[in-house]
């Protein structure tokens, strides 16, 4: 298999990782970006020479890509199976879910700690793009909306969101890296977005986080019409319990 001239995974990101996982995240992001295509054999013993680790770093790095089904395991190693857009979009679909789910448990919150800290990583978003910095901005995007769903305390949910980050990590930085070099201009709508999302939060106005989920979510998908139902009984069903 070809290897890039450098890293895809920010190294900033990976301060205090262990071996495994690096390797985890270098290569997820080499399959998710295509680099690694769909029916590569991965070796252990390869791919330990490639990053310069034991095999023990790779074998851990080898079970966790499985189990987010981007691999196939086979003996001494792997086969790519990588992710097919239906996939991606039920990534999306889900991460839609859980913030619907937590917006609804927000408006029964007091939430203005959540607004100042949103408001300080929106600030960081800004400055990530005028220093044209994708990492940096994919870094507090993710943040935001992470910082979103721990405020309720769920713990299921911050489960699902947890098994979810790696690949959506993934996903949102080699976005905004091609946007950063393909669509800069975009950039003022995303952080309106954003901005929207926190007014909705403040607010606690279900109409407007509606649209603001819309906004971001429709620039993903482009449909997304079939959840706003599940959003709909989800909020009936809270107020019921009321």
């Amino acid at each position: 298999m070809a290897e890039p001239k450098e890293l895809l995974y920010p190294e900033k990101w990976l301060l205090k990782a262990s071996a495994g996982d690096r390797v985890t995240c270098e290569l997820r992001m080499r399959i998710i970006s295509g680099i690694i295509e769909s029916g590569t054999i991965l070796s252990e013993n390869k791919l330990a020479a490639d990053f310069a680790v034991s095999r023990s770093p790779v074998r851990e790095a080898l079970k966790v890509l499985a189990s987010e089904n981007i691999i196939r395991l086979e003996r001494m190693g792997a086969v790519v199976i990588g992710l097919t857009e239906k996939e991606i979009e039920e990534i999306y679909d889900v991460r839609l879910l859980i913030e619907t789910f937590v917006f609804e448990r927000l408006v029964r919150m007091d939430v203005s700690e959540l607004v100042r800290e949103l408001s300080k990583i929106l600030e960081m978003m800004k400055v990530a793009t005028r220093y044209e910095d994708a990492d940096e901005f994919s870094f507090q995007d993710v943040l935001f909306h992470e910082t979103i769903i721990r405020a309720i305390n769920h713990s299921h949910i911050l489960m699902i969101w947890n098994n979810l980050k790696p690949v959506m990590e993934s996903l949102i930085l080699l976005s905004m890296r091609a946007r950063f070099k393909e669509k800069y201009e975009d950039f003022d709508r995303i952080i309106k977005n954003h901005e929207l999302y926190i007014e909705a939060i403040k607010a606690k106005d279900r109409d407007l986080m509606i649209e603001s989920l819309h906004q971001n979510f429709d620039d993903v998908q482009g449909k997304v019409e079939d959840l706003w139902m599940s959003q709909q009984i989800l909020s009936k069903g809270v107020e019921q319990n009321d």
